[in-house]
């Protein structure tokens, strides 16, 4: 990776997000008090990925589920437990906001492969786990071009592409991109599945 390109995506990075962080205050203020009427404690999700060199981090979201699924239905899926508010905050990728401080602190990037789960790391073989050579992002290559409605094999693709080809211009084409996204709520959830389709290797 080029040096200037990373201090200069690092300095975007710490700035934006705490810039962002500054004028988004209300609005996660008002998200935590809901959470906290309709969601319960804990209203921050907290979960360890793998990060830059597959060091692990602790990432930070709005809760979006029940903490354990109900004892008269123990074997409910994970899109039984999304809330009626969880669903709205994924919708919406409101439930991100609080992962902008995984980018203030360094954890994260704005523009990065997305943070996988820890357990991933043992079934990737050596072209997947080059996607730990940079840090991971709230949105990459792979997110707007297919999100959750792609493979995990086009993933990984998409995902090795970005880094043999990152810059400040490819960073901020899928940067625009994904406010699209947003906006129009494309590829949330994988196909039949409320969340991305586990990946087995």
């Amino acid at each position: 990776m080029n040096k200037s390109y990373k201090i200069t995506k690092r300095f975007i990075d710490l700035t934006l997000s705490l810039i962002l962080i500054i004028i988004l205050l209300p609005v996660i203020f008002v998200i935590s008090i809901l959470v906290l009427i309709f969601n319960g404690r804990p209203i921050i999700f907290s979960q360890i990925r793998p990060g830059l060199n597959e060091k692990p981090f602790k990432l930070f979201k709005f809760r979006t589920m029940i903490n354990q699924p109900d004892q008269e239905n123990p074997e409910l899926t994970d899109g039984e437990r999304i809330t009626k508010l969880g669903n709205f905050l994924r919708n919406s990728s409101m439930d991100e906001l609080p992962t902008l401080w995984n980018v203030f602190i360094g954890d994260m990037s704005f523009i990065g492969p997305r943070p996988l789960l820890m357990k991933y790391l043992s079934r990737y073989d050596q072209f997947q786990r080059r996607r730990h050579d940079v840090k991971p992002g709230i949105s990459g290559w792979a997110q707007v071009n297919g999100r959750n409605l792609l493979s995990w094999d086009d993933k990984f693709e998409l995902d090795i592409w970005y880094i043999e080809n990152q810059s400040l211009i490819l960073d901020f084409r899928i940067f625009l991109k994904t406010i699209q996204k947003v906006i129009v709520r494309e590829g949330i959830s994988s196909k039949d599945q409320a969340t991305a389709e586990e990946f087995k290797g």
